[in-house]
């Protein structure tokens, strides 16, 4: 592209269907902020269109509804198109003339972006060929069930592989924005929008992504146990009883009982417990939470029953796990040596 002395930075969104707001608006915002002096919001050093082929307003996930500002624009007129992907099972995602524009600006070398399940729609239209993706640990298994062959990471907030840009959505989308503003319009704008938006730091590529996934993906064959887990993954803080996470995938409590014994080893509500002592351990390597306050993240009200159970998963109190497991460039080593052997088997 060539500018003219017009703005350094434009990037053409396209909105699926259902898509995700939070995904949208912080992306936008962070080019809103850095695109002009105070507090005018004028697009003088970047340009936000959100395109379509029809007028028509877009739905998001939560029912608030966006109006398309412009058609689609030539490909060569945008530095990146970014597509803002949503709920998964929801119908049609992209309209035709939408899934051919995108064709098409792969095809005239335009950066795409992928942001929360954007990534699988790039996937759909063939547009991720040779290029690893970048997955939101809550979608990681569902992109690997519909994309086999399709390399995916799910342990940082966005990746850069050559013409193709993939976030795993969520608040990293405000850290790949201001990647992308201090890189074409420079440090101070990016600076400025990450102070408005009280974004104490912006976090790189590489950070880790808030959760980890936690439960292993080689071992769940059975799609009931596999969801039962995700299920459970997702209500850590609050767990829910057995009975209600059967309910959720179509079991009876005997049922799940069954399954888990003839997939894992053990029962649904151990399963649940160790899944709980990894993401507390997972928090005390990677935050500076009290044991107090990692036990309440991890769904134990009383501390000394924490205490208790993560002793007996990995043979040393909370209060020493954090020299115990160590870090490496960042991140937390959780060493599985640490975990009796039957404790193993499925985290």
């Amino acid at each position: 592209m060539t500018d003219g002395g017009g703005p350094t930075l434009r990037v053409g969104f396209i909105l699926a269907n259902n898509f995700t707001l939070s995904a949208f608006s912080l992306f936008v915002d962070a080019l809103r902020l850095a695109g002009d002096e105070g507090d005018l919001s004028r697009p003088i050093r970047c340009q936000w269109p959100v395109m379509a082929a029809r007028t028509d307003p877009v739905r998001s996930s939560c029912g608030v509804l966006v109006m398309p500002t412009s058609g689609l624009l030539p490909p060569d007129e945008l530095n990146y198109v970014v597509v803002v992907g949503g709920l998964l099972r929801a119908g049609p995602a992209l309209d035709p003339a939408a899934r051919a524009y995108l064709r098409r600006a792969a095809a005239a070398g335009t950066l795409l972006i992928g942001v929360c399940t954007g990534s699988f729609l790039l996937c759909r239209e063939g547009l991720m060929a040779g290029r690893r993706a970048c997955v939101s640990w809550f979608h990681y298994q569902d992109f690997k069930d519909e994309f086999p062959d399709q390399d995916a990471v799910a342990d940082r907030l966005f990746l850069v592989d050559r013409d193709r840009i993939t976030c795993s959505g969520g608040s990293n989308v405000a850290d790949l924005a201001v990647y992308l503003i201090k890189r074409h319009v420079g440090p101070a704008q990016a600076q400025k929008a990450q102070h408005v938006m009280l974004l104490n730091r912006i976090r790189s590529a590489d950070d880790a992504q808030p959760h980890p996934p936690i439960a292993s993906e080689g071992n769940q064959s059975d799609e009931k146990v596999r969801r039962a887990l995700l299920t459970m993954e997702q209500n850590l803080g609050a767990p829910l009883p057995i009975d209600e996470v059967a309910r959720r995938v179509g079991l009876s409590p005997r049922q799940l009982e069954r399954r888990f014994q003839q997939v894992l080893g053990v029962c649904p509500t151990a399963a649940y417990r160790e899944l709980r002592m990894r993401y507390a351990s997972w928090l005390l390597n990677n935050t500076a939470l009290s044991v107090t306050e990692v036990a309440i993240e991890a769904g134990f009200a009383d501390g000394a029953h924490f205490s208790r159970q993560f002793r007996g998963a990995f043979g040393h109190p909370p209060s020493l796990h954090r020299s115990t497991s160590g870090l490496v460039a960042g991140r937390a080593v959780i060493n599985p040596g640490l975990m009796p052997p039957e404790r193993r088997q499925y985290i």
